[in-house]
């Protein structure tokens, strides 16, 4: 039995970026049992004049022209490297791709905070973890010397089987969202389709959305700021203060049903784009923590701008 990906996207770009349809990008293909992928711009380089989306962009864009070559024989660090070096835009981007052969085996490689889950039965079953050379400055590919290469890439490889779900997401996913959130959402969509897949992924988007503009919501986010050290002054914090807030950005969700393969669930040209559908909220929320300019590598710290719960 041949399996592939029935596929839904949704994007939700930060409010101050919506104009130009944010800095993630994404791009879907059908090639072997299906392949996708999802880059988050670095946005600190828009301080520089850098549009931090064309990186973005254009890294995604090179990935899908890599895809079916036959040198590439779904190796997903290969697919990364070769997407890296192609890209000749100024700016820096962390990615992640994963892809599904036919039999059911996917592999999978990602380069800082982008991630993954796999859910079987309903319960997350397999999940990346970000990688961060600091609190707030992940891993990237970047037009500087100092970034890293896909020798620095997590790379997995797993079995997948029919009824699974893979959801893929920039950090404005998981910075937002927990676990259990995504297990909660995905269990109430139906499916296993097309249709269910995109509800899915508009339901992912639009939660994480309202928390990031919750400044009362105890995020990811704020969690781990609180865990390396960022948290209100301690006079406050015998009060009963502490660190709240979600995180406003880029919000990019894949969500892919694994399925018996019929007909290609998608074009058969790959989509590339930097956000479709659009779910952008109405209203302007206001985060504690905002993006800065990038440094040796790519930073977007904390500042000391939070909301006291």
């Amino acid at each position: 039995m041949n399996l592939a990906f029935a596929v839904g996207v949704a994007t939700i770009p930060h409010p101050a970026k919506a104009h130009k349809g944010g800095e993630d990008a994404y791009f879907v293909s059908d090639y072997g049992g299906g392949v996708l992928g999802i880059a988050d711009g670095v946005s600190g380089w828009a301080e520089q004049n850098v549009d931090p989306a064309l990186y973005s962009r254009e890294l995604m864009a090179n990935a899908e022209a890599v895809v079916s070559s036959e040198e590439m024989d779904f190796d997903a660090q290969m697919l990364l490297e070769k997407a890296r070096t192609a890209t000749t835009s100024i700016g820096a981007a962390t990615v992640i791709v994963a892809l599904l052969e036919k039999n059911g085996s996917l592999h999978g490689a990602s380069v800082g905070d982008c991630g993954l889950r796999i859910l079987r039965r309903g319960r997350i079953v397999f999940a990346t973890q970000p990688q961060q050379h600091y609190f707030d400055c992940p891993y990237q590919f970047s037009s500087d010397p100092g970034g890293q290469s896909a020798a620095d890439a997590v790379v997995f490889k797993t079995d997948l089987e029919q009824g699974d779900m893979v959801v893929l997401g920039s950090d404005g996913l998981f910075d937002n969202l927990y676990d259990q959130d995504i297990e909660s959402v995905l269990s109430t969509i139906g499916g296993p389709d097309q249709d269910s897949a995109q509800r899915g992924a508009n339901a992912l988007a639009v939660l994480a959305s309202k928390h990031s503009r919750d400044t009362t919501y105890e995020s990811p986010y704020t969690k781990e700021a609180i865990q390396k050290g960022f948290d209100v002054p301690w006079y406050k914090r015998i009060l009963g203060h502490k660190l709240t807030g979600g995180k406003l950005d880029d919000i990019t969700v894949i969500v892919a049903h694994v399925v018996k393969e019929k007909h290609p669930s998608f074009s058969d040209k790959a989509i590339i784009d930097p956000a479709a559908p659009n779910l952008q909220d109405i209203g302007v929320g206001i985060s504690p923590f905002s993006d800065s300019p990038p440094k040796d590598g790519v930073e977007e710290p904390f500042l000391e701008k939070f909301s006291q719960g």
